[in-house]
Formats: C-alpha cells, structure tokens, sequence
C-alpha cells in the first residue's frame, strides 16, 4: 500500500514538472511586448529550424513546441485583446524610436560620421 502511493506521488510530481516547465517560450514571449499569435510556437520553431542553435537548445525546444502550441492556443483571447493596442507602451525598443523621430534624432544620427575602431597592429 505504502510502495502505491509513492509510485502516485513520484508520477503526480513528474506530471506537474513537465507542465510546469511546457511552453517555456510561450510564457517568454507573453511577458515582453505584443509579438504577434503563436509567438511562443514560432519562437520553438526557429530554434528547431536554426542549424546554428546547440546541441542542447534543439532538443528542448522540439519538447517545448507542442506545449507552447496548446498555450498559445489557449492565450489566443488574450492575444487578440492586446492585438490592438499600442506597441509603444510595451516596447522600449518602441518608445526609443518614437522619441527619436519626434525628436528628430534619427536623421542627426545618420548624418553622423561612422565610429572608427583603432585596433592595435600586432608587432612583427
């Protein structure tokens, strides 16, 4: 009786880590700035697809996709909620580039000369 409820509570901890740990890039990409429907999914999918990712990344992000698949799924309400809404407000990356153009920093900037990097010449 006591080796029966071992094995269940072994098996439920085991159940509960795989869901907790599944859909790990659906969770990223909902934490940061609107990134479109199925980000999570895409964001498997091209670590999978990448030929440069690592040996371990690949892996883990096929076991990741199916669950960041069913989350996304799931997160569709939520996603088509902020579908609307202005990126600027979740970006910072967004507001940098609103502020420059109000500001008129971009054209400054690309009127500005390249930074040249000296790097030493080794000795001979």
């Amino acid at each position: 009786m006591m080796v029966m409820k071992k094995c269940r509570f072994a098996g439920l901890l085991t159940c509960l880590s795989l869901a907790g740990t599944s859909g790990c890039s659906s969770f990223m990409s909902h934490s940061g700035p609107d990134q479109g429907y199925y980000s999570g999914t895409r964001a498997s999918a091209k670590i999978v697809a990448d030929s440069n990712s690592g040996w371990v990344m690949r892996p883990l992000a096929a076991l990741d996709l199916p669950f960041s698949a069913v989350l996304d799924t799931l997160l569709l309400p939520y996603d088509y909620y902020r579908s609307g809404s202005d990126k600027a407000a979740d970006s910072p990356r967004e507001r940098v580039l609103r502020s420059e153009q109000q500001n008129h920093t971009d054209e400054s900037l690309s009127q500005a000369a390249p930074l040249v990097v000296n790097t030493p010449q080794p000795q001979r």
